[in-house]
């Protein structure tokens, strides 16, 4: 490994965000001076990467604590994009960074994913209201304001520990509803997965039953962000911090939201019933409230059904805005990719 290269290790390599950025960081203009390891569960796909892509790839899970902590140590640069709940996992990369940052004083970079998520409230999540509270994440006191015990906050709660006690500079993206079907050599090689997951399920539960469905009246809200701009601001946070880390925000200022808009679930519903009526399946495009047996039925839990499509969560991305991001993609074109998604959905169930 040469010594003037950019160490870089990134997890969720074959899935949707992990697979985004890596595609970002392997047509990089500067991709030549990275060192790019990762750590996936599929051999074959580890050939793959290895061979085709000049990735380094461990075959392994991210319950192989050790492996996570060694790849963490030999790299300057962590991107984890994937399970934003796993402190075990979080943890191991952590213990890594600080290693190094013992071992070579080198201050290693973390770029960790979360979510909008952790905004929700499971108690208030009826889907008859929109809430008036919007979050900044320029906004430092209102970030530290998130309860303990929301969805990601144990993590990121670990992450700005370390960041703290000065061991690692930490960044935190936080993406909405992310949409569109990823593209680049890794999907076209069947690497990583294209597909998101939040309205693909909606599309699922719609086919079902025939017929739109949301969560109370479809008066809550979330933000959406499109796979390309989610996997620019990685990207961007990146060589914004390598050239010129003094000006780049960490620890509680480097919070970073991913969303270019907001959406209520009876908007993304009543596209989806649109959809369902183009293709003969229902005669009415409006969206029908979940019983609590189907909210089950669908997606596993009452609570996740409610998180789904009857959660709010709204934010404003400034700070990520304040470092040059520009995302391109909008909320009419996200509800505008409903029909697309539903043309995949349906050629995974023929």
């Amino acid at each position: 490994m040469s010594s003037n290269k950019i160490s870089i290790f990134l997890t969720g390599a074959t899935g949707y965000v992990g697979g985004s950025v890596l595609q970002r960081l392997l047509d990089h203009p500067k991709a030549d001076t990275f060192n790019i390891s990762v750590i996936v569960r599929n051999a074959v796909k580890a050939k793959v990467l290895q061979s085709k892509f000049g990735v380094n790839a461990v075959v392994g899970t991210h319950q192989d604590l050790d492996k996570l902590e060694a790849l963490a140590e030999n790299a300057h640069v962590v991107f984890h994009c994937a399970d934003s709940d796993d402190l075990p996992a979080a943890k191991a990369i952590l213990s890594g960074l600080k290693k190094r940052y013992a071992k070579l004083g080198d201050l290693p970079i973390l770029i960790h994913t979360s979510g909008v998520g952790v905004l929700t409230d499971e108690a208030t999540s009826t889907g008859l209201f929109a809430t008036e509270t919007i979050y900044s994440d320029l906004n430092v006191e209102q970030l530290k304001s998130i309860p303990p015990t929301a969805i990601h906050r144990e993590v990121d709660l670990a992450i700005m520990e370390a960041d703290e006690q000065g061991h690692v500079r930490a960044h935190i993206v936080l993406p909405s509803t992310i949409y569109g079907l990823a593209q680049g050599s890794l999907f076209d090689a069947g690497v990583s997965n294209p597909h998101s997951i939040q309205i693909p399920s909606l599309i699922k539960a719609a086919l079902q039953r025939k017929q739109a469905g949301m969560v109370g009246q479809g008066k809550a809200i979330w933000p959406d962000v499109h796979i390309g701009d989610v996997a620019a601001l990685y990207v961007l946070l990146l060589d914004a911090v390598l050239n010129d880390p003094a000006k780049i925000g960490h620890g509680w200022e480097g919070f970073y939201f991913a969303e270019n808009g907001e959406h209520s679930w009876y908007q993304v519903q009543r596209a989806i019933g649109e959809a369902l009526i183009k293709r003969g399946i229902t005669q009415d495009p409006e969206p029908t409230p979940f019983t609590t047996e189907e909210l089950a039925k669908y997606f596993g839990s009452e609570a996740v059904g409610r998180y789904y499509s009857g959660s709010n969560a709204r934010c404003r991305a400034e700070r990520s805005r304040s470092i040059g991001w520009k995302p391109r993609y909008t909320t009419e074109d996200m509800l505008r990719s409903v029909e697309a998604e539903m043309a995949v959905v349906l050629k995974e169930q023929s």
